[in-house]
């Protein structure tokens, strides 16, 4: 990642639109859509995810997770380390579990999830200190666009 911060807040809304771009590939499926991508430490996209739950039938398929699973079969490793974890909305306890043991330094995310987060909103699994494991954590990148994404599928589901 960039040192200077106004070079890394391009590389975070670039991997954030990506990461939207996954969460559209839901339609089919009529999951909720969040996409997440795992860059690598030279900002190579190793893993890319979206919601698989309703049409694998599998409760752990969020975004975050098959993207961890995809980055770690790219590298052949399951410790993702100096990697950057992008998420359209705020992980829930299990992904942010899944990041903190597959050793994700960063968690770049767009929306928060005030009803599940598990980066500050509802519990802060990324931070909290007696874990083996810490993250740095950029919380609100492309928020609104990330929000409004959930927000029409929301309603469309709604009527």
């Amino acid at each position: 990642m960039p040192a200077h911060p106004a070079a890394a807040q391009r590389d975070h809304s670039a991997w954030m639109q990506l990461a939207l771009q996954a969460a559209r590939r839901t339609v089919e499926s009529a999951d909720v859509p969040i996409g997440a991508v795992v860059v690598g430490p030279d900002g190579t996209v190793l893993g890319t995810g979206w919601n698989e739950r309703e049409a694998t039938g599998d409760p752990t398929a969020h975004a975050e997770v098959l993207a961890i699973r995809r980055a770690a079969a790219a590298l052949g490793a399951w410790r993702l380390e100096g990697c950057t974890l992008v998420v359209t909305l705020e992980p829930c306890s299990m992904c942010a579990g899944a990041s903190v043991l597959a050793r994700v330094p960063r968690v770049v995310f767009g929306a928060w999830d005030d009803k599940a987060g598990a980066a500050g909103s509802v519990f802060d699994v990324l931070r909290e200190r007696r874990l083996n494991h810490w993250t740095e954590v950029f919380p609100g990148v492309l928020e609104d666009q990330c929000a409004a994404l959930l927000k029409e599928f929301f309603a469309i589901r709604r009527h």
